[in-house]
């Protein structure tokens, strides 16, 4: 097992003590997951972590980051004692930073950013090794963690920059020390924090203040705040790459043509044509596939090799991942499935309304001799004001033509129930908890099923309650 922190480095890092000498392995902050020869990290969050060191000691812990001696610990125990746990996890991820040679490739957009993070993992991985989180890792918290758990050999590093309040982002990308930095779009999200899109925009350039001397900004040109994106780039002298429909792109698509389960893409990279193939269907996939390309070669990564690697990615769970549920053992009665519990707002639903509009149900397999495509759709969050005509608006765009019904729940959902055509307009329901104890009585097999929320509209459990009508599978040949 390779050490990733000794205690030395450690209290350099950190300007901390430690009584006694050890190696890790790993950096946790969770006693769940926590593995041996971990560091565990003592946050404060909605539990104080310290209450935990005890226990990750037990399960093999080589050492914890304490502010204090917690209870039930020995003064002579692994600890590296600071002034502030969290202040010194920072101070780690930027050592950790500082003592590798990686290309590192920030990423933060209204939409997009973890799919873009895991497109940028596998058209990489094949190019020399790639450090990048396992999960959404982008906050106050994530970002340290995730350059503290960065090995010193690392070739390429990914770092999933968000936000939710200005001010936010600058720092991240400063600890980050980026070589590219990619703005995947902007939109209308996080509004009950912001006046307008226009200060969203501002917020995103804050990316570009953790750009090294040289570093390379990629930047969608397509987006009506673009001005603002490449002004802060230029200002920040960042070379610009723009990906987008838009004739300046230096990275620009022809054409994206969903085929079944994929997506073929034809695009022109500073006037040369080039044609791939993504593992996973979507217009708003190619773009981000674009940005990558983009990213990989400013990175300094071969591109024909990192778009021959795009045909084998597929969306992540709660962001497009596409399930087989076997209702019958077997016996060719299934109904797909395609999660995207895990965020929403009025540009990534219509995005993912575009996909279910385009999927192929199956005739003939169920009670319902035709197949459907079928919606279930939760609360969009944090929206602001407008929030109810934004769900609203969600009735007018073309693909509902392809829809065949749309189930919602949640206040805010209503107002988009309420103006569905009367063919189209399914179940309202108070929330998810209801929309998921009836969800078997509205599904059949052959149906394709959507299901797309925002996190803290819990349509998640509805995911979960449609994979237990069968035996799930993650559907193959994205």
């Amino acid at each position: 097992m390779s050490v990733l922190w000794t205690s030395e480095e450690a209290v350099a890092a950190t300007g901390g003590t430690s009584a006694v000498a050890w190696r890790a392995s790993g950096v946790s902050i969770d006693t769940r997951t926590v593995e041996p020869g971990d560091l565990f990290v003592a946050l404060k969050d909605q539990r104080d972590g310290h209450d935990f060191v005890a226990d990750a000691l037990d399960k093999g812990a080589a050492a914890a980051l304490v502010s204090r001696v917690p209870e039930g610990v020995s003064a002579d125990a692994p600890l590296l004692l600071v002034g502030d746990v969290l202040s010194a996890l920072e101070d780690m991820g930027r050592a950790a930073r500082a003592r590798t040679r990686a290309k590192v490739i920030g990423v933060t957009g209204s939409v997009g950013k973890t799919g873009t993070k895991e497109m940028l993992r596998k058209a990489l991985e094949a190019q020399g090794r790639v450090h990048a989180a396992e999960r959404s890792f982008n906050n106050h918290w994530g970002v340290p963690l995730t350059l503290a758990r960065m090995p010193t050999d690392t070739d390429f590093a990914v770092i999933e920059i968000g936000m939710n309040h200005p001010g936010e982002i600058g720092p991240l990308a400063k600890m980050a020390d980026l070589d590219v930095a990619v703005v995947t779009t902007v939109a209308a999200v996080h509004m009950a924090a912001f006046s307008s899109v226009e200060e969203i925009a501002a917020a995103k350039a804050e990316i570009f203040e953790g750009l090294r001397s040289g570093g390379t900004a990629v930047l969608n040109a397509d987006v009506p705040t673009r001005d603002i994106l490449f002004g802060a780039a230029e200002l920040a002298g960042a070379g610009v790459v723009a990906f987008g429909t838009d004739e300046s792109a230096q990275m620009h698509l022809v054409s994206a043509q969903i085929v079944g389960e994929t997506t073929t893409i034809e695009a022109e990279f500073d006037g040369q044509p080039i044609l791939f193939k993504l593992g996973a269907p979507g217009r708003h996939l190619a773009m981000n596939a674009l940005a990558v390309l983009a990213a990989a070669e400013a990175a300094g990564a071969d591109l024909a090799r990192a778009m021959l690697a795009l045909q084998h990615w597929h969306a992540p769970d709660g962001r497009g991942a596409r399930y087989l549920v076997d209702l019958a053992n077997g016996n060719g009665k299934t109904l797909e499935l395609i999660d995207e519990s895990y965020n929403a707002n009025p540009t990534s639903m219509k995005a993912a309304l575009a996909v279910l509009a385009a999927a192929e149900p199956v005739d003939n397999v169920g009670r319902i001799l035709k197949g459907r495509r079928i919606a279930f759709l939760g609360d969009m969050l944090e929206l602001g004001p407008q929030e109810l005509p934004l769900h609203a608006d969600l009735a007018d765009m073309a693909a509902l033509g392809s829809i065949d019904m749309v189930h919602t729940s949640g206040a805010r959902m209503r107002a988009l129930h309420e103006v569905l055509p009367v063919q189209k307009q399914g179940e309202w329901f108070e929330n998810a908890d209801q929309m998921a104890r009836t969800v078997h009585s509205l599904l059949d097999a052959g149906d394709v099923a959507m299901v797309k929320g925002s996190l803290g509209s819990q349509v998640g459990k509805v995911v979960k309650a449609i994979k237990a009508l069968g035996e799930p599978a993650e559907k193959q040949g994205q």
